[in-house]
Parts: structure tokens; sequence; C-alpha cells
């Protein structure tokens, strides 16, 4: 073991007590020595820890001694090192469960917009579009008034009509037709409905249900009356190609351009099949006050 030593005049009062202790020993010890020569005392082993130092004018110390942290020291760097440890452990668990968490939120949510997808019922299209233009009703000039016109549509398919009443009309949302607008007929623009039975179109404009959004591709099919309930495409027959025709949603402003204008029977549904463009269609009886016709005025998309 290395040991450190000290020239005498460096030696503190205490050391140099310590090596005057250790002379006055090693004396002692040359005098059993000589007596233990002369047969005066009997032999006796040193003592290890009593053996005076080499040199007289240098004294040893322990590096342990000297160097070697202190029991309190220890304890504290281990309690320092354990509490560490602790809150490492504490902050990996608390990051492992943050992304668990995020990870079964995402998880939660995926499931949720799968199960709505999968409930989600798509927007019914009534079956006798297939067989009569919407809008269809008796003149206001007849004896029973206006009411549905129900000799335009064949007798076995009569029984059609009456389930219109049944098939639910789609919540408005804000992809869909707000506002109609049609600058060369009027000066503010009307509202549009979801769906274009006869108590749809009490109301205004309707779009009807299952034809293209604003915007989209295929063809928007809206309807409105020609001499009730707000007369509003009662001048559809003045426009002209090249018109415009505005419609807004919730979002967004939609130019169409009129390109043309016929005059169709009821049963002509063809008017309403879907495009591969992004066409629009306007329907309503004709002519005025005699409403045994439709008016037809097709646009396509220019803008938005």
């Amino acid at each position: 073991m290395a040991r450190n030593r000290k020239p005498a005049d460096e030696l503190s009062i205490e050391e140099l007590e310590a090596l005057l202790a250790r002379k006055k020993l090693e004396a002692r010890q040359d005098r059993l020595r000589r007596f233990q020569r002369s047969g005066r005392v009997v032999s006796l082993e040193p003592d290890p820890q009593a053996q005076a130092p080499r040199d007289p004018y240098w004294i040893d110390f322990e590096d342990d001694e000297l160097d070697e942290p202190s029991a309190l020291k220890r304890r504290t760097g281990m309690v320092l090192r354990t509490l560490l440890l602790i809150v490492e452990l504490a902050a990996v668990a608390g990051l492992a469960f943050i992304v668990y968490k995020g990870y079964m939120t995402v998880r939660e949510l995926n499931a949720q917009a799968d199960a709505n997808m999968q409930l989600a019922s798509p927007s019914p299209t009534p079956l006798i579009t297939a067989v009569v233009l919407p809008s269809g009703h008796t003149p206001p000039t007849d004896p029973g008034g206006p009411r549905p016109n129900e000799s335009e549509i064949p007798e076995n398919l009569r029984p059609l009509v009456q389930s219109l009443a049944s098939i639910p009309i789609p919540t408005p949302g804000p992809e869909q037709a707000h506002n109609l607008f049609i600058p060369a007929l009027w000066n503010e623009p009307a509202p549009v409905v979801q769906g274009d039975g006869w108590e749809q179109l009490k109301r205004g404009v309707g779009q009807h249900i299952g034809s293209a959004n604003p915007g989209e591709r295929g063809n928007l099919v809206l309807s409105a009356h020609n001499d009730i309930y707000g007369e509003r495409f009662r001048y559809l027959d003045r426009l002209s190609p090249g018109d415009d025709i505005i419609v807004t949603t919730a979002t967004r402003e939609y130019l169409y351009r009129v390109t043309s204008i016929s005059i169709v029977e009821p049963t002509d549904v063809s008017v309403m099949e879907s495009t591969e463009r992004r066409t629009i269609t306007l329907i309503s009886c004709y002519p005025y006050m005699v409403d045994d016709q439709r008016i037809v005025v097709a646009g396509e998309l220019v803008e938005g």
C-alpha cells in the first residue's frame, strides 16, 4: 500500500509527539534486546504495529485514511443515485403511458369513424323521378286550387308518389346548395332547401335528393314553382344562353352559365340524368297558369 511521507520540519505538533513516542519505544526495544543478549530478560516478539519507521525523520500515513470518503457521504451518494433512478423510471413510465393513451385514442376515433361510415345510409333517390319531373301541380285557377297533379303520373306508379312522403330528407350540409341567384331575373338570391316534393317547394327552390352538389362532377338539379309559392321560376323563359346562374354553399360560390332552354313533357326525366361534366338543371312547370309541360334550363360550371 502506498504511503505518504513528510519531512520533519513540516510535521505538526501532534505528529512530532507521535514521532517522539516512537523514538522512545525504539530506545526501549533496544534496551530490551541488549538485556536479552546478556541473558537478563526472556525473548519477546516485537509488536509489528509498534515497529519504528525506516527513516526516523519521516512518518507514514495511509492513503485510505486521507482520501476515503466518510460513511455519511457514501450513504448520501447512494440515496441520491437511488432517487435519480426512481425519477428516470417514473419519466419512462409516464412517457409510455402517454404514448399508450394516444394510441388508444386514435384507435377509438378510427373505430367510431368506421362505425359511422357503416351505419350511414346513402341519400335516397326517389324512384318516382324515373317517370315524372318535379314541381308538377294543377294551376291555381283550377276549381280545386293548386295541388300535386297526379294525372301526370301513370296510374300504376301513383302509389310511389305517396311513398315519397316517407323518404327522409338529408340534413343540409356545408357542401349542399344554400342559395340560388339569377342576376338576369332577380335582385336578391332565393333560399335552397333539400328535396323537391310538394312540401319542400312551398319554401322556395328545392335541390333534388341524389343530384350533384354545387361544383361537383354531375348534374345539380333545382326545381321551383312558376305560379304559386313565390313564383320563383316564373320567368325562366326569359333567360338566354350565356346568362349567369350563381349557386352558393356555406363556404363557396359557384358560377354556372346557361347553355340551353327547352320545353319538355313531364315524363322526360332524361334531363335529370347525371353527367360527366359539372352541370346544372333548373326545372319548373310551364306555361304560366297552364302547367301541363316543363321548362328546363341547362347550364355548365365556369367558375368555382
